[in-house]
């Protein structure tokens, strides 16, 4: 994987106002926005050109998003402010050079509903689209320019197409002939929660049969957004008050991890400690780099 320049321009100096995301070397341009800057965002240049976009937000109380296309996105944009009140946040997808045609958007459309519902989440679509006509040279035009935009969306914070991290090349099973870096349990009986964990490759990684908690929490709206993306991706099972890990699954943050099992927000830091032994995984984060400092 190499490394890529990734440009962001706050448009109104805020993070959580306007932004303008391009890649060098990409045509695509990405336009995200708050609700609340709609007109403006609508005024701009690049959202009268021939596109794809996202609406997100929260429907009956679980995380939803929506994917459209059109070409003439102002107009589509005022139909959905009237049908689809639950939308706070939006993505304009469009080209700087005007390189998107209706048979690409249509495509675009359809492999973006297909990587959200992969990726497990809850989309207002009432159909997946239709993928239309297109060269075998145009598809593999719009599958690079695929992989470049969900590689900026996370980027925004946007992971309605991020699929469950649960790398089968992780080796932590027993008899495996790579020893896992490290190992943290996570318990707390009052809340049934029993958790086991390994840090490899950067990652904490919760093992399948980890028991949980279901959420409960207040304040946390990101890590619950997570636990009800997992539970709709079918990585945790919910039964009761209770919760299971069904499969492996890879965390970038110790807190993330351990706020899905509590079913609240977590200190992941002290939270998690290593098996056999009182060190937290802080502790134990901040001997690792020092060694590696030292080394």
């Amino acid at each position: 994987m190499k490394g890529r320049s990734l440009e962001l321009y706050l448009v109104d100096g805020r993070p959580e106002g306007m932004v303008v995301a391009e890649v060098f070397n990409w045509t695509g341009h990405v336009l995200a926005f708050p609700r609340t800057r709609l007109a403006e965002a609508l005024g701009r240049p690049e959202a009268r050109r021939t596109g794809v976009y996202i609406l997100l937000g929260e429907r009956d109380g679980l995380p939803t998003g929506y994917v459209g296309e059109s070409e003439d996105i102002p107009t589509r944009f005022r139909m959905h402010e009237q049908a689809r009140e639950w939308w706070t946040q939006a993505v304009i997808v469009t080209t700087a050079s005007h390189s998107l045609n209706k048979a690409h958007i249509r495509y675009l459309e359809a492999r973006l509903v297909e990587e959200a519902k992969a990726a497990g989440s809850r989309l207002d679509n009432g159909n997946s689209g239709a993928k239309g006509s297109l060269t075998e040279a145009a598809v593999a035009n719009m599958e690079a320019f695929l992989d470049t935009l969900l590689m900026v969306l996370p980027v925004l914070r946007i992971d309605l197409f991020t699929r469950p991290a649960t790398p089968a090349a992780v080796a932590m099973a027993e008899g495996s002939d790579r020893p896992a870096d490290a190992v943290f349990i996570l318990t707390n009986p009052k809340r049934g929660v029993s958790g086991e964990a390994v840090w490899t490759d950067g990652s904490l990684v919760v093992r399948a049969g980890s028991a949980g908690h279901a959420w409960t929490g207040q304040g946390a709206p990101g890590y619950e957004a997570l636990y009800m993306k997992l539970v709709a991706a079918g990585v945790l099972a919910v039964e009761g008050d209770r919760t299971r890990f069904t499969t492996d699954y890879a965390f970038t943050s110790p807190s993330a991890a351990a706020a899905v099992l509590q079913g609240r927000s977590a200190n992941g830091q002290i939270e998690w400690r290593m098996k056999g032994s009182s060190q937290t995984y802080g502790e134990w984060e901040r001997a690792r780099l020092m060694k590696e400092a030292a080394e």
